[in-house]
């Protein structure tokens, strides 16, 4: 990933005050997506991080929140959650974006800034190891660092990582797709984030929907080693063949180009994994292109848009995540520690504090639990 992109964009917003759009829904959400939180695993806190000691009542405490971009609408309700409980931790906030998911100079100018200004903590999605080192640095100034997303590689780099369980989102729609076929052979395109490049959320989500359809996956963290025949047990179960990996690099008309691809090679694709809902939106275009309206299309994020495309029937099912959760936890995060409270410590038996994940559904099907349609709606960003 390049390493020269111009800097971030950066505002400021002032303690007691929220964002000017989506405040409604946000608010909204913030009881009902809180039980998803809790059903994925509670916060836990222990001693690890740094001060210089608890800060007084009347102390600015200055959190930054460090996004890849500032145009999607994932960061943008994560920018939404941040203004929210920085308005009730009275906290001073500071957001800074890359310009693009490869901008790793911007954000390193971002988390020195916010060594620069003092700040207490900063939360972000980092866009690749470039910032690392960057993050290092702030730790040992004694800033508490904590990714919202994307865990960092190593994952260690931070002091913790409030994220989706992209595993379990994967397998959610897995299990999903499977139920769909009711036993009927399953003929699978899988439509991913990139080809070569190693990015987490790309082979987590990839290798869940495979074991939640009850395929093995060989090396559970590498994608496409998988055997390209055999059975699935998800279901009914019944016979599987995986046509192709196409990357889309999580776009519309790359989500279309790689349907395409896929149905140049085997028309009766009845399967689609997209690993996210643009590329899914795309894929759709494809198959409608061909004059298939028999595919059962399942993805990943839970945005409102996305919802509106289970509404439609371009998705028949989503994995529902909750970015307003995982910067409301984090500002909450940063503003305790600084009053002389505790790091946060990951869910217990993972590596990360799970943020949760819901499977939205526009059919039900027995056995799978999932939200309708409303229920999504009400939790979408």
């Amino acid at each position: 990933m390049s390493t020269t992109a111009p800097r971030t964009t950066t505002s400021r917003a002032t303690p007691g005050t929220t964002g000017t759009t989506g405040t409604t829904r946000a608010a909204r959400r913030r009881s009902t997506a809180a039980a998803a939180v809790l059903a994925a695993g509670t916060l836990v806190l222990a001693g690890c991080g740094g001060t210089d000691g608890p800060a007084a009542a009347d102390d600015t405490i200055g959190v930054s929140l460090i996004t890849k971009t500032d145009s999607n609408p994932f960061f943008v309700a994560m920018r939404e959650g941040a203004q929210e409980a920085a308005a009730e931790e009275g906290v001073d906030l500071t957001l800074a974006a890359g310009t693009s998911d490869a901008d790793e100079a911007g954000q390193v100018e971002a988390v020195e800034d916010a060594v620069a200004r003092g700040d207490a903590g900063i939360l972000i999605t980092p866009n690749g190891p470039g910032v690392n080192q960057a993050i290092e640095d702030a730790r040992a100034a004694g800033l508490l660092v904590l990714a919202l997303d994307t865990p960092p590689d190593p994952a260690d780099v931070v002091d913790a990582t409030f994220a989706t369980d992209n595993v379990r989102a994967g397998e959610l729609i897995g299990e999903y797709a499977a139920a769909r076929l009711d036993g009927q052979p399953a003929v699978i395109a899988m439509l991913d984030l990139l080809d070569d490049v190693d990015v987490s959320v790309d082979w987590q989500r990839d290798q869940g929907f495979l074991a939640g359809m009850g395929i093995d996956t060989a090396d559970p963290e590498t994608k496409g080693d998988e055997a390209p025949t055999g059975a699935y047990t998800g279901g009914a179960g019944g016979d599987y063949t995986i046509v192709c990996n196409e990357p889309t690099q999580g776009a519309e008309d790359g989500g279309r180009t790689a349907m395409e691809n896929c149905l140049r090679r085997d028309p009766s694709v009845n399967v689609v994994y997209t690993v996210n809902e643009l590329s899914a939106v795309g894929a759709q275009q494809a198959l409608a292109a061909a004059g298939r309206d028999d595919v059962v299309v399942v993805s990943v994020d839970g945005g409102c848009d996305g919802v509106s495309a289970v509404e439609d029937g371009l998705i028949d099912a989503t994995a529902q995540q909750y970015p307003v959760e995982m910067a409301r936890l984090g500002v909450a995060a940063v503003a305790d520690l600084a009053r002389g409270g505790e790091a946060p410590e990951p869910t217990e038996g993972k590596s990360f504090v799970d943020t949760g994940v819901q499977l939205v559904a526009g059919t039900p099907v027995d056995g799978v639990d999932a939200l309708d349609v409303a229920e999504g709606t009400e939790l979408c960003w």
